[in-house]
């Protein structure tokens, strides 16, 4: 019993952290993990959507900020413009902040908003996109879950 009550306290925190690094460019699975929560947790599925859409969200944020910090100088860059993200690059300059709603996306989403921030995309707008993005990609997943159950 006690073990069940620790276990469901720290649910929306494990999901916050998990969805959080895997923004990143550390790799990761909120995705599968908010799969489980959604099988096993007394949690709404409301609650869960919103940490994992939160989480990953401010994961985008930090993703940005960094890429602003070195558009500014405070950090040197050292593969901000290797030659695989000219893609990417080129995607920003044309359809600007509306690419983050792509941020969800493995591997390149996380250079999107690196690369938003370093061409310092307005913040507002650009966390809005990521936000969007990324909690339809979640809602998603709670669907399936919720009604066809993977």
């Amino acid at each position: 019993m006690t073990e069940n009550w620790i276990s469901s306290q720290w649910d929306l925190w494990e999901l916050f952290v998990g969805s959080f690094v895997s923004a990143t460019l550390a790799p990761g699975g909120s995705e599968i993990l908010l799969a489980y929560l959604l099988g096993v947790s007394e949690k709404s599925s409301w609650k869960l959507w919103l940490v994992a859409t939160g989480g990953n969200t401010l994961g985008g944020i930090s993703s940005f900020v960094l890429g602003a910090l070195v558009s500014r100088g405070y950090l040197t860059p050292e593969k901000i413009l290797a030659d695989d993200n000219h893609k990417v690059l080129a995607c920003l300059h044309r359809w600007g902040v509306s690419v983050l709603l792509l941020s969800w996306l493995p591997v390149v989403g996380d250079t999107f908003c690196v690369l938003a921030g370093w061409l310092r995309l307005p913040m507002i707008a650009s966390v809005i996109a990521m936000f969007v993005g990324k909690g339809l990609r979640y809602a998603g997943i709670v669907y399936l879950q919720s009604f066809v159950g993977f």
